[in-house]
């Protein structure tokens, strides 16, 4: 190799490296052949089946695809028509539904109207608090009633009997408190009978439940 004033010409330079950085073209030959083993790889993997179900964990919704596209959804505690409930239960504990509903709401006002007139300062006067109780005990007698004149399936007829247990309970408990509250008491009668009152409301509550769950075949 000669030397011209102690350097290589050109021409020698290029061929002892004619690139300097030979390792440039290495990174994106690389990404490239990966991105090209994705697609062919994805490509070639098999359809999904046409019958697929969806099963999420306990109290989850399934849904099941048919192979000619419609979907069938399972609500969670449903069984599809397996395990239900006769007409004639079934209004029965439609019609409980009801008055429990109507019950509910005059535990609440029982509670307000005690409140009110126990706060300090009173915000109930005695004689709307008179007026407040006599309506209570009004609309409860006459849940009473509704309560009385329903249909009873006879499979059901022990859950009745409590149920009527507990309405009875409620009405007195209402008459009871505007007994307290007209009387001399201090007001022990009256906040005793109004803490009844609510009692009965929750032990109708759960009867209620009893009674759906043995009308259904699901109580314990």
């Amino acid at each position: 190799m000669e030397l011209k004033g102690g350097q290589l010409t050109s021409n020698e330079q290029m061929a002892v490296n004619p690139d300097p950085k030979p390792g440039r073209w290495i990174l994106p030959l690389v990404v490239l052949g990966m991105v090209a083993f994705t697609y062919f790889f994805v490509s070639a993997l098999p359809e999904a089946s046409p019958d697929t179900t969806i099963t999420g964990t306990e109290d989850t919704t399934t849904t099941t695809t048919t192979s000619d596209g419609t979907t069938e959804t399972t609500q969670p505690g449903t069984d599809n028509g397996t395990d239900t409930i006769d007409p004639e239960a079934q209004a029965y504990i439609d019609a409980l539904d009801e008055i429990n509903a109507e019950l509910q709401v005059l535990s609440t006002r029982m509670v307000a109207v005690n409140a009110g007139f126990d706060a300090e300062p009173r915000e109930i006067e005695f004689s709307e608090a008179v007026e407040r109780f006599e309506s209570i005990i009004s609309d409860t007698t006459d849940l009473e009633a509704r309560l009385s004149d329903l249909s009873v399936p006879a499979s059901l007829e022990i859950n009745h009997e409590f149920l009527t247990n507990a309405m009875d309970v409620a009405v007195s408990s209402a008459q009871e408190a505007l007994t307290g509250l007209q009387s001399t008491d201090t007001g022990e009668l009256r906040r005793s009978a109004a803490e009844a009152f609510t009692n009965a409301v929750d032990d109708f509550d759960s009867e209620v439940t009893n009674a759906r769950n043995a009308a259904s075949g699901t109580d314990a």
